[in-house]
């Protein structure tokens, strides 16, 4: 069955985990005269750099000719769009690990500490990583969901919402299960001083061999169980926005993609703000070795952070990871769609 029969909103859980799954059609007015409301699939593309999102365009394409323009084109927003706010990104990892209250460390006091220590450069440590995982995790997604997707049209044609849940999640499992090591890495590699490591393989090597093949998974459960309240925060925002915007009367239909940007990318921001102290467990656990040399557990991270900083403790970081949505949304937009011109598509 081709990518056309199934309502291109079903397939949103690529940029989003659930309200992308939604049925795509809402019908106003009498009974007798409704209108349908449809948004464009433009507003999509979006990469703050903590989800990776497969844009929509890619699970709408009958001619496979053209899937991978579709698929460099959001791979190029993503590697330009991480590039740019990779200082934002390294000032909340650095945050996360090394501020306390017997350390407080706000935004500039981070960045000013990374430059010290390791000139203006290294405020893109870790970067290199980043984008390079880019193309594994959308390869891993966007395979994924089609294997499932496929299987369950030929069940039941056009898939009911749970089995489009199970597809999306299935993907996102699999995609976050493959990449903890390179999260593992791109955090020690952002974290690491001058001289540390001479790049990526060594740094893999090290941690291989001075702390075992599980040190690669550390952070995984914090990392799998983030998705929840990312999930169900991000969906519930959208869906308020969504209804708002409808309520005041207009069209749904947004030309320049404003409204739908906004609404997409305030509704990240929030579910970001619901699964940060899991993130940053997840960091703490991934950075441990760097910080103790322990062998940490998730509860062990989380009773040591309130023990020693209270409940504020678990938000270290904030202010960076909200400054860097919006420049990240809308670089990767703005590149997306200039790529996609680019390449006739």
């Amino acid at each position: 069955m081709s990518l056309s029969h199934i309502e291109p909103f079903q397939h949103r859980l690529f940029c989003f985990p659930l309200h992308c799954l939604r049925t795509h059609e809402v019908r106003l007015g009498p009974r007798n005269s409704s209108r349908i409301i449809s948004p464009s699939p433009r507003q999509l593309v979006l990469d703050t750099g903590e989800q990776l999102m497969v844009p929509i365009d890619v699970l709408e394409v009958d001619n496979e000719g053209a899937l991978w323009k579709f698929l460099l084109s959001g791979a190029m927003a993503g590697a330009v769009s991480r590039t740019g706010t990779a200082p934002l990104d390294r000032a909340k990892v650095y945050m996360q690990v090394y501020s306390s209250k017997t350390n407080f460390m706000n935004l500039l006091g981070g960045l000013r500490s990374m430059v010290q220590e390791g000139g203006f450069r290294s405020l893109w440590r870790g970067n290199g990583i980043n984008v390079l995982k880019i193309a594994p995790e959308y390869a891993i997604k966007f395979s994924i969901f089609e294997q499932c997707k496929n299987y369950f049209c030929r069940v039941h044609g056009s898939p009911p919402f749970q089995e489009r849940l199970l597809a999306g999640s299935l993907a996102v499992a699999t995609s976050q299960t493959l990449i903890n090591p390179m999260e593992v890495l791109k955090t020690r590699l952002t974290l690491r001083r001058t001289g540390q490591y001479k790049g990526l393989l060594d740094c893999a090597w090290q941690i291989l061999e001075q702390e075992g093949t599980r040190a690669l998974y550390r952070g995984y459960l914090p990392n799998m169980l983030g998705i929840i309240p990312y999930a169900c925060t991000e969906l519930a925002v959208y869906e308020m926005l969504r209804c708002f915007w409808l309520k005041s009367g207009r069209d749904m239909e947004d030309p320049s993609g404003l409204v739908s940007l906004s609404s997409v990318t305030l509704s990240t921001t929030c579910g970001q703000m619901a699964s940060y102290p899991l993130t940053l467990v997840r960091t703490r656990m991934q950075a441990q070795d760097t910080v103790e040399g322990s062998n940490p557990t998730m509860r062990g991270v989380f009773q040591r952070i309130l023990a020693q900083q209270g409940w504020p403790g678990l938000y270290r970081g904030m202010t960076p990871t909200l400054l860097k949505v919006l420049p990240a949304g809308g670089i990767s937009y703005v590149v997306y769609e200039a790529m996609k011109k680019t390449l006739g598509v």
